[in-house]
């Protein structure tokens, strides 16, 4: 089959002025020197030749890269769709219209919580207010604004007024994901895991206000995977539609492909993007179905769900290529349904979360 990708993930940095226990940066940064703009501009280009359509500009915090504003401006010129990912420190009405002017097409900006004093302890650092600014100049300057909240057990219960706040600011899109166990946040999931009760709850909460809002603004609201009965169809299957390329230049099929163990990563430093797509061992590993194993080779849904998510099931079993065990046919299920039993307990008695990159205590929510 021939597979073509849509979406380009430009992970610009792995530098962030914020500490959110669920990060999904690598636990383990990869070596090497950051790509330069130059380097970037060649990415762009064979990006946009390979077809390409849309490119995130990413981190860490990619406000943290001086050439930014050239970069858009370079991927642009490419013919790519522009969005910029961002915890929004740093994003100056000054800095928000300098990009406006290198052709950024759009923005998503993260929130941690509606109230500044429970963002900020889950940030790890004093950046809501900031936040709050940038938001409300992104609007003024015209752009379309995403606001995105990642959902766990220390905010869920805030829903109702965090979906008010992203109409406040006149948010576009608002995305709920709950959040998802790679890098830090699968060191930290115990604290982290909302409990199904919790879940239940943000469900029928969800249902109402999308309702409501029906036309105003459109809400994406996915549920923990820990909860599935049937796995996500993670990237729309392996190395079929997206790819990212990290600070460094290393090219992975998914931003948390790092996660699974001896696998390597071409960079783009010795190889053009193209044949990395269409060639490299690591593209190549999981794509398609004959790599699977049972029950998933003989599964109706395996062109569907594709097995699940290969970083999820290399870490809950230690092997990349095991059916996702939040699939309820996986031989490796008991593991994912011990530990969600095990957090099904009031959040207070919650365990603190791993110093770095947190560095805070979890407290319970103030309501």
């Amino acid at each position: 089959m021939n597979y073509r990708p849509y979406l380009l993930l430009a992970e610009l940095t792995h530098s962030c002025p914020l500490h959110c226990p669920y990060c999904s940066n690598p636990v383990e940064y990869p070596d090497g020197r950051e790509l330069s703009t130059t380097e970037w501009r060649r990415v762009f280009e064979e990006a946009s030749q390979l077809g390409v359509l849309h490119v995130g500009f990413s981190g860490g915090e990619p406000l943290r890269r001086a050439d930014l504003a050239a970069l858009v401006a370079a991927a642009n010129a490419a013919g790519l769709y522009t969005n910029l990912i961002t915890s929004a420190v740093g994003l100056q009405r000054p800095r928000a219209a300098q990009l406006r002017e290198a052709g950024l097409d759009s923005i998503q900006i993260s929130f941690q919580s509606d109230l500044e004093t429970v963002a900020d302890q889950i940030a790890g650092t004093s950046a809501h207010a900031l936040k709050l600014q940038a938001a409300r100049a992104v609007r003024e300057l015209g752009f379309p604004l995403t606001v995105n909240v990642v959902l766990h057990r220390g905010n869920i219960d805030r829903l109702e007024q965090i979906i008010s706040l992203a109409g406040s600011l006149e948010a576009e899109r608002l995305e709920l994901a709950n959040a998802q166990y790679y890098g830090w946040a699968f060191r930290n999931r115990a604290a982290l895991l909302p409990t199904r009760s919790q879940i239940a709850r943000a469900t029928e909460v969800v249902a109402a206000r999308k309702k409501q809002l029906l036309g105003q603004m459109d809400i994406l609201f996915v549920t923990p995977d820990y909860y599935s009965e049937r796995p996500k169809p993670c990237m729309n299957g392996w190395a079929t539609r997206f790819l990212t390329v990290n600070p460094v230049g290393d090219v992975l099929p998914c931003p948390t492909a790092s996660a699974i163990k001896g696998l390597r990563f071409d960079n783009v430093r010795a190889h053009p993007l193209a044949w990395i797509w269409s060639q490299s061992d690591s593209f190549n590993r999981f794509r398609g179905t004959e790599w699977m194993p049972a029950p998933c080779c003989q599964c109706p849904w395996r062109e569907i769900d594709f097995g699940g998510c290969r970083c999820q099931a290399a870490l809950i079993t230690g092997d990349a290529s095991a059916t996702d065990p939040a699939c309820a046919l996986s031989p490796h299920r008991q593991m994912l349904a011990s530990f969600v039993e095990s957090v099904q307990k009031d959040s207070a008695a919650i365990p603190s979360f791993v110093a770095d990159p947190g560095r805070f205590s979890f407290r319970q929510n103030p309501k």
